[in-house]
């Protein structure tokens, strides 16, 4: 196991000798093998800063299908005071991208929230230097790295700053929706969170949905049901990015193995990952995918049957409407919808979780990484503020991929 103690390692120039004396951790210590840190992972996010993507019961799963599909080479960071207590769990992949190697959150695009796991009184006392001084030590710990990039990080999370966000290079370029569920009562939220003409068209679309036969929002438990769902989410996803005409992201077998195995309970823990669908005369009409973690449901993914004749009344919505109803009574708190610009999520959500992005260079090819990559994410910003813009981009990476299927 590669330890690194932070006596050990060189201060940057641009920290003070004050912040270094008065650090809050005193070692580091890199590991490789995430199942030898189940206990550990999970005694510590019971009162950690964690989002459900950081939650050990997600990232296992993804790092043993996803990840092994990919060959992803990845690096667990523990921060320990000089009690030996854990201050810190970052979960890193290490990406080698056009010359440049860096590290950045697990997840990719699975994951709508990137941070790591904090203890919340250590995260309140770090600042800018001292969250650029121990995010330093662990990249010289984990070695060979050009930079960190964190991207779509939370500015904030439980009311604690994110400490890699104080490094933030700019907003990103989308922000994560949400609303607060009031205790036992999914209709008072509905009522609050949407607008009184929003909550009359819904209440019009369910009226022509009802009109099509009984139905009834399932929860995915057991293998057989597990399968079902997952085998009308990936059928609904397919469909909807090939009239989209772009590549489908769940369309890899690594993802229907993640999934199934994410829903699954192991040893008495309620699984990560939890699947639901709107069943139609025993016919699936959409679906929803959701990762939970303490009190906070995060939508991972929602998909509808394009070829149902009950497409016009929305039945992605309705199905949320009802999992927002379901979960205000199992006492959820926070119901997020992640991030990206769509209607229906700023219909339901009347809150939002504006999001940053953080390069940390390590090396002199790691300033010219985080400048590409700083320029590039705020290209994308501005490309998703802009409706025209917007507009064109996807026109032409339409033509890109056509013409690269023509040359093909």
């Amino acid at each position: 196991m590669p330890t690194a103690t932070a006596s050990s390692l060189a201060t940057p120039d641009a920290i003070p000798a004050s912040h270094a004396a008065s650090r809050p951790w005193a070692s580091i210590a890199i590991e490789t093998d995430i199942k030898g840190l189940a206990e550990t992972w999970r005694a510590f996010e019971a009162s950690a800063l964690v989002t459900p993507y950081q939650s050990y019961d997600w990232i296992r799963p993804f790092v043993e299908t996803i990840g092994a599909a990919h060959g992803m080479a990845l690096r667990y960071a523990l921060v320990r005071g000089a009690d030996g207590a854990l201050c810190a769990l970052l979960p890193f992949v290490i990406t080698r991208r056009t010359g440049f190697r860096f590290a950045e959150f697990i997840g990719g695009k699975h994951a709508n929230y990137h941070m790591g796991l904090y203890a919340p009184g250590f995260a309140a006392q770090l600042d800018t230097q001292l969250t650029t001084q121990m995010l330093t030590e662990i990249g010289i710990a984990i070695g060979g790295l050009d930079a960190l990039a964190f991207v779509n990080q939370p500015i904030a999370w439980q009311g604690i700053a994110n400490p890699a966000a104080l490094l933030a290079a700019g907003p990103s370029p989308s922000r994560a929706y949400k609303l607060a569920l009031i205790a036992g009562d999914g209709e008072a939220t509905l009522k609050r969170s949407m607008s009184s003409h929003a909550r009359k068209k819904l209440k019009n679309k369910y009226s022509r949905f009802k009109d099509f036969g009984s139905s009834v929002l399932t929860r995915a438990t057991t293998p057989s049901e597990i399968t079902r769902t997952i085998d009308a989410f990936l059928a609904q996803k397919a469909e909807r990015f090939r009239t989209m005409g772009v590549p489908d992201p769940f369309a890899e077998p690594a993802m229907r193995t993640f999934l199934e195995s994410a829903a699954m309970p192991e040893g008495g823990r309620p699984p990560s990952i939890e699947l639901y669908s709107l069943d139609l005369g025993g016919r699936s009409v959409a679906t929803y995918v959701g990762a939970v973690q303490g009190a906070r449901f995060s939508g991972m993914a929602t998909s509808f049957d394009m070829g149902s004749e009950t497409v016009k009344t929305s039945p992605g919505e309705l199905l949320l409407a009802e999992l927002i109803r379901l979960k205000a009574g199992e006492g959820v708190t926070v119901f997020d919808l992640g991030v990206g610009e769509a209607r229906y999520k700023t219909t339901f959500c009347d809150e939002h979780d504006d999001l940053v992005d953080s390069f940390l260079p390590l090396t002199f090819k790691g300033h010219v990484f985080a400048r590409i990559a700083r320029t590039k994410r705020e290209l994308k910003r501005r490309i998703k503020r802009s409706p025209l813009a917007l507009k064109l981009a996807h026109r032409a990476s339409g033509w890109l991929r056509s013409k690269r299927s023509g040359d093909e």
